[in-house]
């Protein structure tokens, strides 16, 4: 029959906006010769309720397959055009699911139980659903009849979660409380079928996996273990076979396809020895077995044991059994490792085609939430109770109320979660079906997603919303599953994981704390209260404990960890940074117990600790940009104190850089020297134009009557500072044209000494010393020299060693130009045409003989003394510098500032014996890295060996000896002086 919409549009084309995709037919069984709606106004709202379901036809064809089987359809009818919840429940069942759609088509009485109005707010008991299963297991054919009972409880469930009245963590625990319920009946059942002369057992079913979590899908595998005892006297083995009867027969009442289907199979494949072992053991046995023979996996698999079925005081005996087994499990070689092996191998058993697409086992899918779950709990869980819950939400809330998991990654992990478990229950429910895999057609995608609640474009939204979650619990759980901290937390002893009082002071005596009195006042405050600060402590101090402890000087270590953490206690990423990457936390604690110049930079600059989460962070920037960043600074400000010290403040952020990247092994010797030297050329030519801007603004002028140069020596020269190294320069200036001279110089002198008056100023930070006495006539001359000055100056007056310090000369600072002819300038008197002189050859070798003799402090051991003793750094420049004066002029390779390139073409242009350059550049960069790990130790600087013995171990761990090899350190740093010494001899003096 053909009807006109109101609008004058056809009822086919009005279906069809409706959503209908066969509207002919549905035209068909809504009309007079069906359901008799089309025509009835009252009716409309059933089509609206059609309409709005995940597949309207789907839904249709249910419910004119319901209103078939029943003797008086009229009453369904009517009760859908008046009854709003029974739309939403009934309809939206029949459009969401066909299997529940055939249950009702076959036991039609069922539909009245979804207009009950109490529907929506009950919350049926375990008891009850056990009541209501039990009753068919009375029934003539107890297998249908249960298989009824059950898809009747299972109706109402699926109408309450389609509907929206339930979260999926309530649909899933009321699927594990009716699967247990069904097992509970099928025991029964399987009871009244045993011999009257059975042996008399008890017999306990223990939920395993999602049914022991209480997170049971629509249609899952149910794992469960048999335990069994003796009862009323029975002997053990008689008991046994009557266990392992009832087992089996519980396992084919549920498994069994009758005439109303099967329930679900029920797989015992997790007890011990899996299939090939027996069905059913006592608890003795079973502690017998997982207490020699398990694998890491079946402790894992035990977490979310729980006694669902059968003699539940025996269940309960079998849990408290094996818990403490559970969990001390992850006290297990390779424990960590092997549970992200075992998640690695089923990744990669899936088909890579259907990966994407899986969204249990899939990258990103529920495996990877549960996983990650699941180890932080069996890691964490050893020593606080309060994560052990076998469901995967409950147990993700503990994590983070104890601190263990941020806030910021549980909310989208839980989100996630919840959205790919009703995901999974949905593609379930068509046709219940045990099923994860997202389909390929468009028509069930769309059915899909509009059972998941999305009407505009669905299946675009929902592929879009799993990519993204996907994504997500991707990430997070590769930061979470893979974090280096548990394998350590893992390690610890179970007293040791949380630090009670009693446990912290034991341990802090076995690792050898100094002083584990003070060290326990530093644990007590950081871990006492209830505060969430104090519960990452608690977690993160007994791990950090042990890497104090393994550094030189724990107890030092412990204490700069208190005052960085106090300092950076109401900052929120500190110790979410520590937490989360396990990295940052032991590199934090290595270099707070090794080095207390990085300790004092961390307590000026805490903030800088989340530089440790990134090897990038640790790498030295370029000159250019620090040079830029730190000019910007001084720039912007007409404070030009304020602007020096932030440009210092710069400099200290580069200093621990360095020095974390050095002690880490991220840099070596030769990349440490010049990154220290960049950072101190930058901040001096930061100092340098803040000086130039005040002087000029004090003069009100815009330009300077004056170009000014500032010229490295020394080791910042050659680009070979140490942490202690002071900035060895000269000053030179260049009167503008027309400007006379003393003029220029009193403006330049006026701006140098502003520049080193604002380097001088007290600041957080270590000072850098712009040192000018290399300058002509040292102290006793002026602080600058104009050009023309320093020409006349070398021409005439210039001794032997101002040549050799020019040497190390480089422009670092000012006018580029200037520099370039400064270079020019002193090029002839550091690389004399025809070498030196003997005359001149024997005043360098007096000189260094005479700086042995009367530099070297009372009281010092030669040997160990880094730069003037035998071998030392002294010894290894000079010669280097001895071969350049005498060669370089023709050997264009010597004409370099640094020490290493020097010994290279040396040796290239035949000049060194390639042994001897390898014994001196051994020697150079041992010493220099000694050098640079006594002031990293001390935190100031010193040119001889530590004496005492714990700073001396500091030095071997730092330079890279292991714990307790500070004698071979000393004796490796003898032999290398020492061969480096007989070389110096023969070359210097030959």
């Amino acid at each position: 029959m053909h009807t006109e919409h109101p609008r004058g549009t056809s009822t086919r084309t009005a279906l069809a906006r409706l959503g209908f995709t066969d509207p002919e037919r549905a035209q068909r069984l809504l009309g007079p010769a069906g359901l008799d709606l089309l025509d009835d106004p009252a009716a409309a709202a059933v089509l609206t309720g059609l309409a709005v379901t995940a597949d309207p036809d789907l839904a249709l064809t249910g419910l004119d397959r319901l209103a078939a089987a029943l003797p008086e359809p009229g009453r369904l009818l009517s009760s859908l055009r008046y009854s709003a919840e029974l739309r939403e429940r009934l309809l939206g069942v029949l459009g969401a699911s066909a299997a529940l759609a055939d249950h009702l088509a076959r036991h039609p009485a069922g539909w009245s139980a979804l207009a009950v109005p109490e529907l929506a707010s009950s919350r049926p008991s375990p008891l009850g659903l056990e009541r209501r299963l039990l009753a068919a297991a009375g029934a003539d054919r107890p297998l249908d009849a249960l298989r009824i009972a059950y898809r009747d409880r299972l109706l109402e469930l699926a109408a309450r979660d389609l509907s929206g009245t339930l979260a999926v963590e309530d649909v899933a625990g009321e699927l594990a409380d009716l699967a247990a319920a069904a097992l509970q009946a099928a025991l029964v059942i399987a009871a009244a079928g045993l011999p009257p002369d059975a042996s008399p057992c008890r017999l306990a079913v223990i939920g395993m996996g999602k049914c022991g979590g209480r997170e049971l899908n629509y249609v899952s595998d149910v794992d469960v273990v048999f335990v069994a005892a003796p009862a009323d006297g029975a002997d053990e083995a008689g008991a046994l076979r009557t266990a392992t009867t009832l087992a089996a027969g519980l396992m084919r009442i549920c498994s069994a396809t009758t005439g109303e289907g099967a329930l679900w199979p029920v797989d015992a494949a997790l007890r011990p020895e899996g299939n090939a072992g027996p069905l059913v053991r006592t608890l003795a046995s079973h502690q017998a077995y997982y207490r020699r023979w398990a694998k890491t996996w079946e402790f894992q698999a035990l977490l979310k044991a729980r006694p669902v079925a059968g003699d539940l005081d025996l269940g309960r005996e079998y849990v408290d059994a094996l818990a403490p087994l559970v969990w001390t499990a992850a006290e297990r070689p390779d424990f960590v490792a092997e549970v992200q092996a075992m998640r690695r191998r089923v990744e990669a058993a899936l088909p890579r085609a259907a990966a994407d697409r899986e969204v249990k086992l899939g990258p990103g899918g529920l495996r990877d939430v549960e996983f990650a779950v699941q180890l932080l709990q069996l890691v964490h869980g050893r020593a606080d109770p309060a994560l052990r819950s076998g469901t995967t939400l409950v147990a993700l809330d503990a994590l983070v109320a104890g601190g263990y998991v941020g806030r910021a990654d549980a909310r989208p992990l839980a989100a996630a979660y919840r959205f790919l478990r009703t995901l999974e229950h949905r593609l379930q429910l068509h046709r219940l079906r045990r099923t994860s895999t997202l389909p390929t057609t468009d028509a069930e995608l769309r059915r899909l997603a509009r059972s998941m609640g999305y009407r505009a474009d669905p299946v675009s939204a929902l592929l879009a919303d799993h990519a993204g979650h996907t994504r997500e619990v991707r990430r997070l759980h590769e930061k979470l599953f893979y974090r280096p901290l548990l394998t350590a937390v893992a390690r610890l002893p179970a007293p040791a994981a949380r630090l009670t009082p009693a446990a912290a002071r034991a341990r802090l005596e076995a690792l050898g704390f100094a002083d584990p009195a003070g060290a326990l006042r530093h644990l007590e405050v950081l871990t006492t209260g209830v505060s969430r600060r104090a519960a990452i402590q608690q977690t993160l101090l007994p791990v950090m404990l042990g890497w104090f402890a393994d550094a030189a000087d724990p107890d030092a270590g412990l204490l700069s960890f208190r005052q960085v953490s106090e300092a950076l206690g109401a900052t929120p990423w500190y110790l979410r940074l520590l937490r989360d990457e396990g990295a940052v936390a032991e590199r934090l604690a290595r270099l707070l117990a090794t080095s207390r110049y990085v300790a004092d930079l961390l307590a000026r600059a805490p903030e800088a600790v989340a530089m440790l989460a990134d090897d990038a962070e640790l790498a030295p920037r370029p000159d250019t940009a620090l040079r830029a960043e730190m000019r910007s600074l001084v720039t912007r400000s007409e404070d030009w104190e304020a602007a020096v010290a932030a440009s210092r403040g710069l400099r200290r952020r580069e200093l621990l850089r360095t020095a974390c990247a050095d002690l880490l092994g991220r840099l070596d010797i030769d990349a440490v020297g010049p990154a220290l030297s960049g950072t101190a050329a930058a901040t001096l030519d930061a100092a340098l134009t803040a000086a130039t801007r005040k002087v000029a603004a004090e003069r009100r002028s815009d330009d300077l009557p004056v170009r000014l140069l500032v010229v490295a020596m020394g080791r910042l020269g050659g680009r070979e500072q140490g942490y202690g190294s002071d900035a060895d320069v000269l000053f030179v200036h260049d009167p503008a044209p027309g400007v006379a001279d003393p003029v220029a110089a009193r403006v330049a002198h006026d701006v140098f000494e502003e520049m080193r008056r604002l380097l001088a100023l007290p600041a957080p930070d270590p000072p850098l010393v712009a040192d000018a006495r290399l300058r002509p006539e040292g102290r006793q001359g002026p602080l600058t020299r104009s050009l023309a000055s320093y020409a006349e100056y070398y021409r005439r007056w210039a001794a032997v060693w101002e040549a050799q310090a020019l040497i190390r000369a480089a422009p670092v600072a000012g006018d580029a130009e200037l520099g370039e002819r400064f270079t020019a300038l002193v090029n002839p008197v550091r690389w004399p045409a025809g070498g030196l002189s003997e005359v001149a050859v024997r005043e360098v070798r007096r000189l260094k003989a005479r700086v042995e003799a009367e530099r070297l402090p009372r009281g010092a051991e030669p040997a160990l003394h880094t730069k003037l003793g035998p071998g030392g750094l002294a010894d290894v420049e000079w010669t280097v510098q001895l071969l350049q004066l005498r060669y370089a002029a023709a050997v264009p390779g010597l004409r370099t500032t640094a020490t290493l390139p020097a010994l290279d073409a040396a040796t290239a242009a035949g000049r060194l014996d390639p042994a001897d350059a390898t014994v001196l550049a051994d020697a150079w960069r041992l010493v220099s890295r000694v050098r640079n790990a006594i002031t990293l130790v001390r935190g100031r600087t010193a040119d001889s060996l530590p004496r005492p013995v714990r700073e001396l171990a500091g030095v071997a761990r730092a330079v890279g000896y292991p714990a307790g090899d500070s004698g071979a350190f000393v004796e490796d740093y003898r032999r290398t002086t020492r061969r480096a010494r007989a070389v110096v001899e023969r070359v210097f003096n030959e």
